[in-house]
């Protein structure tokens, strides 16, 4: 009886465990997609005032498109990274 309790327990224990992960890793998925989508708004704001300020076709509207098509790569490279584990 004392064997069977102790495998309940145990049992019991790796269940909250791995149920208490489960909303701890979604919770981090949700703040690291947020923070994606900011970032993008963000380059995406310094593109249309680079273009607004300098011209569409300007060095600095370029280098703001360089860094904005970087960040959407990041953030699907790390999208990718998560729909792996």
């Amino acid at each position: 009886m004392l064997t069977r309790g102790k495998t309940l327990v145990a049992a019991l224990v790796i269940f909250l465990f791995v149920a208490g992960a489960s909303p701890v890793k979604a919770l981090a998925r949700d703040r690291d997609d947020r923070r994606c989508e900011q970032q993008i708004r963000n380059a995406e704001n310094k593109l249309h005032n680079a273009e607004r300020r300098h011209g569409e076709h300007s060095r600095q509207a370029e280098q703001r498109r360089h860094q904005l098509e970087e960040v959407r790569e990041r953030c699907r490279r790390h999208d990718r990274d998560h729909d792996h584990h």
